[in-house]
């Protein structure tokens, strides 16, 4: 693991990172890389990267993606006033697994939330990910909410 280095992702790790999110069958988030996609996964790159309550991240071994995630900061006034870290789009390349990578991106985005004074990290995942949910598990994240999502758009 010595060789794994965590960034802030620079507009180069665009078209990896977004491989790394197509190659997920799982999610099932339709994501592709092509020249009609690349417009808006630049577009959300640059809102990402231009704002301090954002952050998008890769794991990179011999100088290629291997990883990756985002976070988001977002104020509550529940909690007295809490601020919240939600982690998404955790990705590690399928001949990277069982490496210490994802741990490795978790600690990460545990370091960033501390950084902003969160009071805790949430995160969800596809009710069909069950080694994720294990994965999650043994990192000390417990099951707290049942989730709902409604698309806005066709």
């Amino acid at each position: 693991m010595s060789d794994l280095i965590i960034r802030e992702a620079r507009e180069g790790d665009l078209e990896p990172i977004v491989r790394l999110h197509a190659e997920d069958t799982l999610g099932g988030h339709g994501d592709v890389w092509s020249e009609e996609t690349r417009g808006a996964y630049a577009a959300a790159f640059q809102r990402i990267v231009t704002s301090e309550d954002h952050a998008l991240f890769v794991a990179e071994r011999g100088a290629e993606v291997v990883g990756t995630f985002q976070v988001s900061a977002i104020p509550c006034l529940t909690g007295r006033g809490a601020t919240r870290v939600k982690l998404e789009a955790v990705q590690v390349r399928a001949d990277q697994r069982s490496r210490g990578i994802g741990a490795a991106l978790i600690a990460a985005a545990e370091d960033w939330a501390r950084s902003r004074g969160a009071a805790f990290v949430e995160l969800t995942s596809n009710v069909a990910r069950t080694g994720s949910h294990r994965f999650y598990a043994r990192l000390g994240y417990a099951q707290s909410h049942l989730g709902f999502k409604k698309p806005l758009r066709a």
